[in-house]
């Protein structure tokens, strides 16, 4: 919700899913203030939220996440460095998130999802050491 309208796009999500999938769409979500809070500190709120959250908002979340982290390796691949000027925490930071989450949802019991999480995370890893030796 928090790229999709905000606390409305919810509202309209509870009247057409009900109150169980806006739930999880509420769970997913990382800041419905606007503007958004800083980078890090809107990661690191999820990151927390996550620990405690639902099973279902577990596999929600770690689904897009490994969605995400696809399709990070398969731009890297193709662009190199150049791919991190997209993201707000830039190589690094990225790295640090995406990592995180693997940690954290496979810490809360996300299964197969944090386990493929892990592997493309640690594939985007050393795709990046690799680039970074060649610079």
């Amino acid at each position: 919700m928090e790229d999709q309208g905000g606390r409305g796009r919810l509202e309209e999500i509870r009247r057409r899913f009900g109150d169980h999938v806006a739930h999880i769409v509420d769970g997913c979500t990382d800041a419905e203030a606007i503007p958004k809070p800083a980078w890090r500190e809107r990661k690191e709120r999820y990151i927390a939220h996550l620990r405690s959250a639902s099973p279902e908002v577990l596999r929600v979340s770690a689904a897009d996440k490994v969605h995400n982290a696809r399709a990070i390796l398969a731009d890297y691949r193709v662009l190199g460095e150049p791919l991190w000027e997209r993201f707000n925490g830039g190589r690094d930071g990225t790295l640090w998130y995406y990592r995180t989450l693997a940690s954290v949802l496979g810490q809360a019991g996300a299964g197969h999802l944090a386990d493929e999480l892990d592997r493309v995370v640690s594939e985007i890893e050393r795709l990046a050491a690799s680039l970074r030796g060649r610079s």
